[in-house]
């Protein structure tokens, strides 16, 4: 965490000595002082840290409805985490192994190294889980390994 101090100074005309070199300001010259917290992102980006309600065992933590074709998941979840983190927490809530899985939030899919905070998730979104096609094809015609799927289109 970074602390900075802010000052704001104030210029008048009987403070203007010299032709229009200003002097130096001292601490009776501040008006205000403030102290902003910065905290650095993932993502590299330095902010300005928000201020929130949450005790510190929950912090950083939302609540994301995860939909399948025919069920619902509430899950908790760090904000920071990834897709492919959320890939693996669904894997033991159903029965998709994580690259079965393909996750769609706001109408696109998602990579499993893409944050959820850097694309947009926030607590009580919504995500959508499918079942990859190809790997449902596979299972549809009972085949595990991808050289014997290969054979039987190519005989």
């Amino acid at each position: 965490m970074i602390m900075l101090r802010s000052m704001r100074f104030s210029r008048s005309r009987s403070k203007l000595r010299n032709g229009n070199k200003a002097t130096t300001p001292t601490e009776n010259d501040c008006r205000g002082i403030c102290q902003i917290q910065w905290e650095l992102r993932p993502g590299g980006m330095l902010v300005q840290k928000r201020e929130s309600n949450l005790s510190s065992s929950e912090e950083g933590f939302i609540t994301i409805t995860v939909s399948t074709v025919s069920h619902s998941h509430q899950i908790s979840i760090e904000s920071t985490s990834t897709f492919g983190e959320l890939k693996i927490i669904l894997s033991l809530v159903t029965s998709f192994e994580p690259r079965e899985q393909r996750l769609l939030f706001k109408g696109k899919e998602r990579a499993d190294d893409e944050y959820l905070h850097m694309v947009g998730v926030r607590d009580k979104d919504k995500v959508l889980l499918l079942e990859d096609p190809a790997i449902k094809e596979k299972k549809m015609l009972g085949l595990s390994d991808p050289k014997s799927f290969h054979l039987c289109f190519t005989n």
